[in-house]
């Protein structure tokens, strides 16, 4: 079956996923500040809307004019990624076309013309529209912000689930046939819940950091505390949010990628009562001799959590790599075949297909036909598995997903801490800020005139760089993120229907290097420039 297999140029396939990969990243350091200052602007000229005090029109605009920074390198980063998929992936592109453009269309017709409709009038009609026109304004470009995050997402959910589709072997394509199985189902709606609330994090620490700042100068002092406030009720409701999506995420993934989970834990060898892995020694730097190793060494883990989150039973089944590897019996009966079936069958599938548009060529009758269309349907479920050469290709790369998961959820629990300890020192709640004041003390982190203090903008200046610190941390775990979700799919890029090496376009690997660089230092520079205006906004403050 060799003459089936496709043989394309490795360093194509390599330089395709780079850039892809740097585009990705660099967008997403821009989409998540978009959302979350959404949301935090909004709030802002909502409290402006109800006390029509001037000094909330400052903190909005103030937020406003930071979010329109950003809101356009996240634009023009956006446009290019959707690009490649034509340019690196046209393969994918023409086999999936007509599903994947779908979400990616509404996104362009509705979303984005919605926020650049709503944006212009949120900057330029303070003093032509009515109060509460503008605030409507304001809440849509959020609105419309988010529900191009909801199309793009629809979209990359469907690639790790695909549904709501069959194939035809008449076009050699995908084609969708309920629309609202893909824009609505569940891997779409937990992947964006998980997402829009981990930005809203990102867009509370920001607003914490920049009025660390001030607080750090004694400049806007006001603007600051109530804008740390905001941020701090934000942030935690989103990090709880987030806490609590993300194990409903943990349970989709268990349920339709289970060799993402069994990566993520670094599980070689599944069971029932399995813990949830807290540290192990998982080397970063190689793939684990997962076929001859029993665990990973020096493994800490949480007796029955790991069943808990994928099956919401602490006795729930979880299949480790090796399981999937050889085929295992689910705890309904029915059996997982193994990879070397999967890769027959996909094979029997793809010569079904190769005789059929061969017969359709020559003109052969249908009810000739008919056999080898049954043999394609009954192992269509396998098909991608077809263009796999070897059982270790369908095992992602296991230490970036361990670690990448870790270093999410660890810095998750930090956020979760951070803003509680913010609310009660923000909202001056007297007994219990009192107590914590006093621990800080007790620690020598705080001096007693601070203990005794009931100020934020007395903390000692420690506190606010650690503020400050917070924020690349924040984008450290939003990328981590995203890290697992990518790498935990490969070798897909349709999850069990398109290996990334079918998926990519014929080019030569140096033209793919050299546009990888060229978008290296296009996006290194934008980055660089929205930082240094970011910076100029803020120092000259809401007043400029």
């Amino acid at each position: 079956m060799n003459n089936l297999l496709l043989s394309i140029d490795a360093g194509t396939i390599d330089w395709s996923r780079a850039q892809f990969a740097l585009t990705a990243i660099y967008h997403w350091l821009f989409v998540p500040l978009t959302l979350g200052l959404a949301l935090i602007m909004g709030i802002a000229e909502t409290c402006f809307y109800r006390t029509k005090k001037r000094f909330w029109k400052d903190v909005a605009k103030f937020w406003q004019k930071l979010f329109g920074v950003n809101f356009a390198m996240g634009v023009a980063t956006g446009i290019i990624l959707e690009f490649e998929f034509g340019t690196n992936w046209s393969n994918y592109s023409w086999f999936v076309g007509d599903i994947f453009g779908a979400p990616l269309a509404i996104e362009g017709i509705l979303a984005f013309f919605m926020e650049s409709t709503f944006v212009a009038v949120m900057y330029f009609g303070w003093k032509k529209v009515s109060p509460g026109f503008h605030l409507a304004s304001t809440w849509l470009t959020g609105l419309g912000a988010t529900i191009s995050a909801w199309w793009i997402l629809v979209a990359n959910a469907w690639m790790q689930y695909p549904v709501g589709c069959t194939f035809n072997p008449d076009t050699m394509r995908h084609e969708m046939t309920d629309f609202f199985a893909v824009a609505f189902s569940p891997f779409a709606i937990d992947k964006f819940c998980h997402t829009v609330i981990s930005s809203w994090i990102i867009g509370a620490i920001f607003v914490v950091a920049v009025s660390s700042w001030y607080l750090l100068k004694k400049r806007e002092q006001r603007l600051a505390v109530e804008s740390i406030k905001i941020a701090a009720v934000v942030g935690f409701i989103a990090s709880i949010g987030a806490a609590a999506t993300g194990h409903k995420s943990a349970q989709s993934v268990g349920e339709v990628q289970p060799m993402k989970l069994a990566a993520m834990e670094a599980l070689y060898n599944g069971g029932t009562d399995q813990g949830l892995t807290a540290i192990a020694w998982v080397n970063p730097f190689r793939q684990p001799d997962y076929a001859n190793e029993p665990a990973a060494p020096f493994k800490l883990e949480m007796p029955y959590a790991l069943s808990f989150m994928a099956t919401n039973d602490i006795h729930g089944y979880v299949p480790g790599i090796n399981d999937l590897l050889n085929g295992y019996t689910k705890p309904d009966g029915t059996v997982e075949p193994s990879i070397e079936e999967k890769i027959e069958r996909g094979q029997e599938a793809i010569a079904a297909l190769s005789v059929y548009r061969q017969g359709v060529k020559n003109g052969t009758p249908e009810e000739v036909l008919r056999p080898w269309v049954a043999i394609l349907s009954s192992n269509m479920k396998y098909f991608g598995y077809g263009y796999i050469r070897d059982r270790s290709e369908v095992v992602p790369y296991i230490p970036v997903n361990f670690w990448a998961f870790r270093i999410m959820v660890g810095l998750g629990c930090l956020f979760i801490l951070y803003f509680a300890v913010l609310i009660l020192m923000a909202f001056r709640i007297p007994l219990i800020s009192v107590i914590a004041r006093r621990l800080l003390a007790a620690f020598g982190l705080i001096s007693e005139t601070d203990a005794d203090s009931n100020d934020i903008t007395a903390l000692p200046a420690w506190h606010y760089w650690f503020a400050i610190a917070l924020l690349p941390l924040a984008y450290i775990a939003s990328e981590s993120g995203w890290l697992v979700a990518e790498f935990g799919r490969q070798p897909w890029t349709i999850q069990d229907m398109l290996p990334t090496w079918a998926a990519v376009s014929d080019l030569h690997s140096s033209s793919v290097a050299i546009t990888f660089f060229i978008f290296l230092f296009l996006f290194t520079t934008m980055l660089s420039v929205e930082i240094c205006i970011l910076l100029k906004q803020i120092k000259k403050g809401p007043q400029s």
